[in-house]
Order: structure tokens, then C-alpha cells, then sequence
């Protein structure tokens, strides 16, 4: 069944009273279960899961991944196959949309485990206990739904917005439940093959898998005489180091530094190669430039001049240098610049963005706000208006409370807050694209010059802008393929608060199992948080603009602060490139700058999967082959089976090492 939807003329033309009117008599489903129990509790648990994938890729790489598509798909196989066995009634199309809605709520909210959170611990040497940063995430994540619904009305019924992302997800929607039969559950299928396969690599790597199968379950140290489990190296060129060292061969260095220091290793990594997928070849193009501007020609430079040096550590031992040691010395200022200042000539370059937020409502539309055809069916607005308020000063007291922050500068930050979520909602609905890591700054900035003296001040109501902004933007984009299909908007909105509860009970335990530790006191610590393994580059990003605020640009070396300049110049000069070909440049400032932070071997990876299906896309662009089912109609499904089944047996041979 087509989507219905207005043209032009009629967006145009018509009062919101008319178009919520044709809604409601063309598209909207009353009669159609949505949110029920088991839409919700399916919801509940596959966003648990993808939240804990989320976390575990953005402490990777520092990027959020949507899981909509993939809960989509999951849900729609689930039910489908508990059908045909005549095991339950098959999932309707509202109850799948309902259940990804709920997912990517999940999904969404660990974004502050991987940014402004772990800056906070990193800069202070706080660890907050893990039930504050639940209370925390969650209110700071009902603000967004609270905030979202007003502009609901606006940008969804009103203008239509298009928010392509939910579109996009709509149609994936109405193609499983209304075009070929077969297509979904083909889908279901590659994901379900290639995440086995993934998860099944990424078991074979695990130390911890292979330490449970060989000595708990097999008790190969005993009869076998075992003293280490064997499993596959996933930097597979320890094998190459290790017959170097034993036959004096060739071990690579730029400038007399090994490659080894400066993080140049090869790794096998599913999850990366499917994260590459999705980045897209320019995204991952630009990440691996600023791989070899930064490890293969600056650093080697830098620490053959001693601007990046061993240094003392706090208990006075010779900290060797390695590639956190690079990026936090010298090389993370002129990445976190190039970020920065790319994500702001890219935000002022869409100046409808800032125009369209704030335009005035026409007679037409003032006069449609007393004749409201929707009522029973929307979230009231008193909601909002009384529970914005109240949620926010709670907010800013748990912000007070759990972190010491000035409880007067949590209140000053509310009302910059509550106008950049307006405008990074707009842009979600004009591009897809929420421009949280940018505007975010604008509130770092501005709390830090209100008080320096302490980290938070800046950190956390700039993290509160970030989650509530990125809550409100993907509330709305997840309310368009409702919207699309007929749903009911009220059961979205208690499905988005349900997703957001899944998401901070997944993602907060399992951030503290992973990435807390206890030093030799019994206190709690995140010294060691950033490794070759997780980079956090989202959270170094963040510390870095908290260590400028803080402690000024007079601490830095010359050449970095040269750096930064030359940084500047060349994110204006790409961006402004991309903007004048319409982003045939190729070339990204954003991600030149984020592959500074993130480990190399995880850039290279990502390049490697970028590369890969592109490759395959092109050699199998001719519809109706099954080269192309695969590689292009199935291209997000193959992703989606490589990062979710390789990160879900990470994290269980992360756990495993914990526990035994």
C-alpha cells in the first residue's frame, strides 16, 4: 500500500486544521494495535541490547549509530517466524514502529556515556556513583520528550518537515509489511548469517571466550597442560613482531619512532568494518587523512623535536610514549580545532536552519491552535508546558547535587539550552543531521566563562544541551514514520521515555563494568578508560575545549598552538570546498579532525569497510541482480549484522575478563 502524503501545493496552501484533518481521515489507523504489551517489552529488551552495541562502538569511535532500521528488521523476522509456527499473531506494522521507536531511544541516550560523561571523570578525577548518572541521563532525557512535543505540531503536522530519516525508515516499514513477502525475512536472514559469522570471528579473538571454553569447559590446562589460552590475535601484526624480534628482522619506524608507538597497527575488527559501511567512503576517506597527517608526518616531527615526550606520571614513574600519550600531549588541540570549527562553518552555511526555527506562525496557523481536531489523540500540551519546568530545575539540581555544579549557573544555562534544541530539531527535519557536538560548545564555552574554576560547570549543563537537543531531534525523526503510517503520537511518546529507561539501565552498568576501575585504595578510577582498543575519541574532543577553558591557550607548546591555526584555516577551506561543489569535494573538516582522535587501526579498519562496499556497489549496481540485493538493498542489514554480532561478543569477552 502506497504512503499517502500531501503535495506541495496543499503544504503550502493549507491551515494545519485542513492537513490534520486529511490525516486524520487517510492515514490515521485508530483501530490498529500499537503500543502493547508486547511491542513495548520487545521494544524494552532490543533496545537494551543495541544501547549496550551503541556504547560499545562510540567508545570505538566516538560515533552514535541509529539502531531503527536494525530493530525494524529483527522485530518483523521475530514475529514473522513466531507466526508461521502458529506461536502468536504476526506484529503489525504500528506495533514494529512503536518497537523501533522504543529502540532508538535506547540507542540514543548512551551518546553522554561516550562524550561529556567520561570528560567529566577524565578532567575532574571524579567518578560519580553509576545510580547519579542514571537519574541524570534519564531526566535530562525526559526534558527532550517533553520539549519535543510542542514542536511536534509545528515541524511534523504543520510544515511537513521532511526528517529523511524517518522517512527513509517509513518506507523500510511499509515495503516489509506491504511489498514482497519474501524481501524482509531475505533481510532478516543476511543479518542474522553475517552477525553469527561476526560474532563467531570476534569469539575466536576473545581472550576471555577462548579462556572459558579451553580451561572451564574443556580443562585444557589440566590434561593438555595449558598455561595461556589460545586465541587469534585481533592486531594481526603481532604475529609479523614476533618473528621480528625472534629473527632480528625489520620492524617500521618514521623518523626513528615505531610504528607500534604511534598506534600504526593492523587489526581484524567485524564491527568496524560494518561501522565503515554506514560511515559512507568520504566520511571514511577524511578519517584516514587525518591518520596520516597526524601519525605518519606530525607526530614523528613533533616528538623528533620533544614537543611529545616520556613524561612523569603522578606516582613519579616514566610514562612511555604511545599513542594516547601523542594525542593528549600535543596532537588532540589541533584535531579538536578542525572538529569545531568544521561543524561551525558547516552549521552558519545553513542558515535556514537558524531562520526557519524561528519564523512566525501565519493568521491561518494562530487561528488553527483553538480548533484542535488531534486533542484526544496528541500529548497535551499542558504536559509540556507544566512538566518542562519542573523536570528542568530538577535536572539542574541533580546537576548540582551529583556533580557540583553551581546550582545558578545550571539555571542561567536553561534557556540556551532550550534554543539550540529548537535549532538542531530543525536542522534533524531539514537534514538528518543533528549538529549537538557543535552547538554544545556554544554552552561549554559560555559556562566556562562564567566559572572556570571548575571543569563541570562547563562540562555538564554543555552535556545537558547535547541530550536534550539529540532526544527532542530524534523523538521527532522517529514521530514522522509514525506519522507516515497512522499511528498514534501519545504511544510513541510513552515508547520513547520506555526506550530511554532501557537505554540507561543497559548502558550504565555495563559502563561501569567495562570501563571502571579500583585502584589499589578501593577508590574508583578511569585512568586507564582510554586505550588502543577504546579510544573515546567523542569524550577527548570534549576535554580537550574543558582543558582550554580551564587552564588557556599559554599552556600548550608553540607548535601546537601553531597547529590549531593552521587547523583553523584548513576546516574553513574544506568546508567552504564542500559547500561550493554541493559535497562532491569529498573531504570532511569533522572527520579529518575525529580521525586525529581516534585510533588509527580503527580509522584504517573503518576505511578498509568504506571501501569494501563501495567496491561492491559499484560492481553490483544493476537492479534486480542478486549481487545487488545483497550489496545494495542489503548493504545495511550486512552492517548491521557485523557491528551488532561483534560487539555483543565483545562485550561478553570483556565481562568474561572481568569475572574471571
Amino acid at each position: 500500500m502506497a504512503i499517502q502524503h500531501l503535495t506541495d501545493e496543499q503544504i503550502a496552501t493549507w491551515t494545519r486544521a485542513q492537513k490534520d484533518e486529511w490525516w486524520f481521515k487517510n492515514v490515521f489507523r485508530g483501530d490498529m494495535a500499537q503500543l502493547t504489551l508486547r511491542s513495548g517489552l520487545t521494544g524494552f529488551l532490543l533496545g537494551g541490547i543495541l544501547s549496550a552495541t551503541g556504547l560499545y562502538i562510540g567508545a570505538k569511535t566516538g560515533i552514535s549509530l541509529g539502531v531503527g532500521l536494525t530493530s525494524v528488521i529483527l522485530a518483523f523476522a521475530l514475529f514473522r517466524a513466531l507466526h508461521s509456527a502458529g506461536l502468536a499473531q504476526d506484529y503489525t506494522i504500528l506495533e514494529n514502529n512503536c518497537t523501533q521507536s522504543i529502540a532508538t531511544a535506547s540507542g540514543y541516550v548512551t551518546t553522554a556515556l561516550i562524550s561529556s560523561l567520561p570528560a567529566y571523570m577524565l578532567v575532574t578525577g571524579h567518578v560519580p556513583k553509576w545510580w547519579h548518572i542514571a537519574v541524570w541521563m534519564f531526566l535530562v532525557a525526559l526534558i527532550g520528550v517533553l520539549l519535543a512535543f510542542p514542536l511536534k505540531r509545528r515541524f511534523i503536522n504543520e510544515d511537513q518537515a521532511p526528517f529523511p530519516e524517518g522517512r527513509a525508515c517509513g518506507v523500510v516499514l511499509d515495503s516489509l509489511y506491504h511489498g514482497k513477502g519474501s524481501e524482509g525475512m531475505f533481510k532478516a536472514k543476511l543479518l542474522g548469517w553475517v552477525g553469527a559469522g561476526a560474532a563467531l570471528l570476534q569469539a575466536i579473538c576473545g581472550e576471555g571466550w577462548m579462556k572459558l571454553v579451553q580451561f572451564k569447559l574443556l580443562a585444557m590446562d589440566k590434561w593438555a597442560g595449558m598455561a595461556e589460552p589460545w586465541h587469534l590475535h585481533d592486531r594481526i601484526d603481532d604475529y609479523y613482531y614476533a618473528w621480528a624480534v625472534k629473527a632480528h628482522g625489520f620492524i617500521p619506524s618514521i623518523l626513528g619512532t615505531d610504528f607500534r608507538t604511534l598506534g600504526l597497527r593492523v587489526v581484524v575488527d567485524a564491527a568496524l568494518i560494518g561501522t565503515g559501511g554506514l560511515m559512507g567512503l568520504a566520511v571514511a576517506a577524511s578519517c584516514f587523512v587525518g591518520v596520516i597527517v597526524n601519525f605518519v608526518i606530525l607526530a614523528p616531527l613533533m616528538i623528533q623535536a620533544g614537543d611529545i615526550a616520556p613524561r612523569l606520571g603522578p606516582n613519579g614513574v616514566l610514562i612511555p610514549l604511545n599513542r594516547v600519550e601523542i594525542v593528549n600531549q600535543w596532537s588532540l588541540w589541533w584535531g579538536v580545532t578542525m572538529m569545531v570549527v568544521g561543524a561551525l562553518v558547516s552549521l552558519l552555511a545553513k542558515p535556514e536552519i537558524f531562520t526557519s526555527a524561528f519564523k512566525r506562525k501565519t493568521p491561518a496557523a494562530k487561528a488553527d491552535a483553538n480548533s484542535d481536531l488531534l486533542k484526544d489523540i496528541e500529548v497535551p500540551l499542558w504536559i509540556s508546558w507544566v512538566g518542562v519546568p519542573i523536570v528542568s530545575l530538577l535536572g539542574c539540581y541533580v546537576t548540582h547535587a551529583f556533580f557540583g555544579v553551581p546550582l545558578w549557573l545550571s539555571i542561567v544555562s536553561l534557556p540556551l539550552i532550550f534554543v539550540l534544541t529548537v535549532i538542531c530539531t530543525n536542522s534533524m527535519a531539514l537534514t538528518s543531521w543533528t549538529p549537538t557536538g557543535s552547538l554544545s560548545k556554544i554552552t561549554q564555552f559560555t559556562m566556562g566563562a562564567l566559572d572556570r574554576t571548575n571543569p563541570g560547570s562547563n562540562l555538564l549543563p554543555a552535556g545537558m544541551t547535547a541530550e536534550v537537543a539529540s532526544n527532542a531531534a530524534n523523538l521527532l525523526s522517529d514521530i514522522k514514520p509514525g506519522y507516515m503510517l497512522g499511528g498514534k503520537p501519545r504511544h510513541q511518546a510513552i515508547g520513547h521515555v520506555i526506550g530511554n529507561l532501557a537505554g540507561v539501565l543497559a548502558s550504565v552498568p555495563l559502563f561501569f563494568l567495562l570501563f571502571v576501575k579500583t585502584d589499589a585504595n578501593g577508590v574508583s578510577t578511569v585512568a586507564n578508560m582510554v586505550s588502543d582498543q577504546f579510544g573515546f575519541p567523542a569524550a577527548l574532543q570534549w576535554k580537550g575545549v574543558a582543558d582550554i577553558i580551564a587552564k588557556g591557550l599559554t599552556s600548550l607548546p608553540t607548535s601546537a598552538l601553531i597547529s590549531m591555526a593552521v587547523a583553523a584555516v584548513a576546516a574553513i577551506v574544506i568546508e567552504g570546498m564542500r559547500i561550493a561543489t554541493k559535497g562532491r569535494s569529498g573531504l570532511s573538516a569533522v572527520a579529518i579532525g575525529l580521525g586525529v582522535t581516534l585510533p588509527p587501526q580503527a580509522t584504517f579498519t573503518m576505511f578498509v569497510g568504506a571501501l569494501l562496499f563501495f567496491y561492491m556497489g559499484r560492481r553490483h549496481k544493476q537492479p534486480g541482480t542478486r549481487g545487488h540485493r545483497i550489496w545494495v538493498e542489503g548493504m545495511e542489514p550486512i552492517c548491521a549484522g557485523l557491528i551488532s554480532g561483534a560487539a555483543l561478543m565483545g562485550i561478553g569477552d570483556a565481562i568474561i575478563n572481568v569475572l574471571i
